[in-house]
């Protein structure tokens, strides 16, 4: 090899090793911005409300559960936790249920008006329903379902399915037609060959549905606020703001039921987070 040939050859791995490096900071700077109120958070919830002004960033005594034996014995913390228990995990199974139904059909049936069909979902992507808010209120009242977890579910049910149905089909339509074809020559139904054949194989897909539509539904304000009136009926981040006075606050109880709130969807995502990496990346290499 010349001289000429080993300078370029060296140079091309500086200018590598740059480039790798200063992407590797902009990603841990960038990692430091998105932990930072995570840290600061899970930190305030041990301090009393002298502490969390005095010294924010420093390291409490974890010694000190007060603020999360006055969430779990002084407030509604738990019937919150379990109203979005109840209106997540329902929306989210109907979302699912149906998402996939749907885009099975688009991605494996030839039928005429199948490409609207795909289309009149993509659609839902580009109407928020917050647009639409008081013709919902209305339609609610009407139904009788106005005040019910029902209407949130509803709700988020007409908000996920445009998401899940994109990702659905894209991911079934890469799948190859031979596995449907050998399950039909075995004498399995349609619907076997979905649940049995399909199903296990779009697995990565489905969590990243579930995951796509569990954190907005989750920390969701909006709704809550403006179909739940009774208490006994608030979710999360609807109750959690009755922790809020009007004159005073106690902060170390709020940061507490934000951090008790929050754990769920970072626990849920820790234990999908291979399957999830794995339907980012499925198709990126061959």
């Amino acid at each position: 090899m010349s001289t000429a040939e080993t300078y370029y050859d060296r140079k091309g791995l500086l200018q590598t090793l740059g480039r790798d490096g200063l992407i590797q900071i902009i990603l841990i700077l960038n990692t430091i911005v998105m932990l930072g109120p995570l840290v600061i958070m899970f930190f305030a919830a041990f301090k009393t409300n002298a502490q969390i002004f005095r010294s924010p960033f420093s390291f409490p005594d974890f010694t000190n559960v007060t603020n999360i034996v006055k969430i779990w014995t002084q407030t509604n913390f738990l019937r919150y936790l379990l109203n979005s228990v109840i209106v997540t995990g329902s929306s989210i199974v109907i979302i699912l249920t149906l998402g996939t139904m749907a885009a099975y059909a688009i991605a494996r049936y030839r039928f005429r008006g199948s490409g609207f069909v795909l289309m009149f979902f993509v659609a839902g992507l580009t109407l928020p329903l917050k647009l639409a808010i008081i013709p919902l209120f209305i339609l609610m009242r009407d139904l009788g379902i106005l005040n019910t977890q029902l209407s949130l579910i509803v709700i988020y049910v007409a908000m996920g399915l445009p998401t899940t149905v994109f990702i659905m089909t894209g991911f079934i339509r890469t799948l190859p037609n031979e596995l449907e074809d050998a399950a039909r020559m075995d004498g399995a139904s349609e619907p076997r060959i979905m649940w049995s054949v399909m199903l296990p194989l779009v697995r990565p897909a489905l969590v990243i549905s579930g995951i796509q539509n569990l954190v907005p539904i989750w920390n969701d304000f909006f709704f809550p606020l403006i179909f739940i009136q009774k208490d006994n009926l608030k979710t999360l981040p609807q109750g959690l703001t009755t922790f809020m006075g009007e004159y005073t606050t106690d902060w170390g109880v709020l940061f507490a039921g934000l951090m008790l709130s929050s754990a769920p969807v970072i626990i849920i995502y820790i234990i999908l987070s291979r399957q999830f990496i794995n339907g980012m990346t499925a198709g990126a290499v061959k």
